[in-house]
C-alpha cells in the first residue's frame, strides 16, 4: 500500500514541504511514536468522529485524548461520536488507522487541537501503515483545518500495578515448575 496519489496531489498543490517517513507497519499513532523514537506529543493522530449527522476528523497530538464533551460544546452539537471502523471503512473509503489529518482528501471538516502547536514539526498519517509524512504544524493548519481549537487533554496512561506483575510471574513460574515435575 503505498502513499495516495490524491495526498500527494494536495500537498503539491498547497505547496506544503514533507518529508516521507517509511518505517514498519503500525496501526496506531502510539505505535507509530514507539517505532520512530518520537516523543507523543511530536505525532499527530487523526480521529473520525460523527458530530450530530456530519462526519468530521478531528487531529491532536498522540499524547492527549479527545474530550468529546469539550468538542460537542465548542461545535454546538448535541451528540459526538467516535465512529466504528466499518462505518468508518465505508465513509471514509479508507482502512481504519489510514485516514489522513487533511479535510480536503477526505472531504470533511478538520479540527485541530491547539496542544498540537507545542510542537513545531509533526508526524501524521500519510495513508498507509508503513509510510508517515514529517510537517511544519503551520502547514497542517494551511491545509484546510476548519478551526483551531482546544478539546483535548493529557493522556494518563496507566502503569501496571507492581503487585499484580508479581503475582502474575509468580503463577508462571508455578506453572514451569509443574511441567519440570
Amino acid at each position: 500500500m503505498s502513499i495516495p496519489k490524491k495526498l500527494l496531489k494536495i500537498l503539491d498543490e498547497k505547496k506544503i514541504k514533507h518529508e516521507i517517513l517509511r518505517h514498519k507497519t503500525v496501526y496506531t499513532a502510539f505505535d507509530l511514536a514507539q517505532t520512530l523514537g518520537k516523543k507523543l506529543t511530536e505525532v499527530a493522530k487523526t480521529l473520525a468522529l460523527k458530530a450530530d449527522k456530519r462526519y468530521i476528523l478531528v487531529v491532536l497530538p498522540a499524547s492527549h485524548r479527545a474530550d468529546l464533551k469539550k468538542l460537542a460544546k465548542l461545535l454546538k452539537v448535541k451528540k459526538i461520536d467516535i465512529i466504528k471502523e466499518t462505518e468508518m471503512s465505508k465513509v471514509f473509503k479508507v482502512k481504519p488507522g489510514a485516514i489522513v489529518p487533511f479535510g480536503s482528501f477526505h472531504g470533511v471538516p478538520v479540527f485541530i487541537d491547539k496542544a498540537l502547536l507545542r510542537s513545531k514539526v509533526i508526524i501524521a498519517s500519510a495513508g498507509t501503515f508503513s509510510e508517515s509524512l514529517r510537517l511544519k504544524t503551520k502547514d497542517l493548519l494551511l491545509a484546510g483545518a476548519e478551526k483551531l481549537e482546544s478539546f483535548s487533554k493529557p493522556h494518563q496512561f496507566k502503569k501496571p500495578k507492581v503487585k499484580k506483575v508479581k503475582k502474575a510471574v509468580k503463577k508462571v513460574k508455578k506453572s514451569v515448575r509443574r511441567k519440570k515435575k
